[in-house]
């Protein structure tokens, strides 16, 4: 038998602002949204997927693949 999960307006909101996220919308914007004061709110009411967290790791790998470092200088 298949347990009924409940469905709570917070946990509407959570999913949304996770889902916002996973779209690639900035933390900021995503504090914006949901009328945030503080950006530590927004980051701990959302979770972030590991498919979410391998596409950071590709965008910071991408960003820093344009890097030529020679002799200890960012060219």
């Amino acid at each position: 038998m298949r347990s009924k999960k409940k469905i709570s307006p917070h946990s509407l909101r959570h999913s949304y602002a996770t889902h916002l996220i996973e779209a690639g919308v900035d933390l900021l914007e995503v504090q914006k949204i949901l009328g945030h004061h503080s950006i530590l709110t927004t980051a701990r009411y959302t979770h972030l997927t590991d498919g979410t967290n391998q596409n950071a790791g590709q965008l910071i790998n991408a960003l820093m693949n344009g890097f030529a470092i020679d002799w200890g200088k960012v060219k």
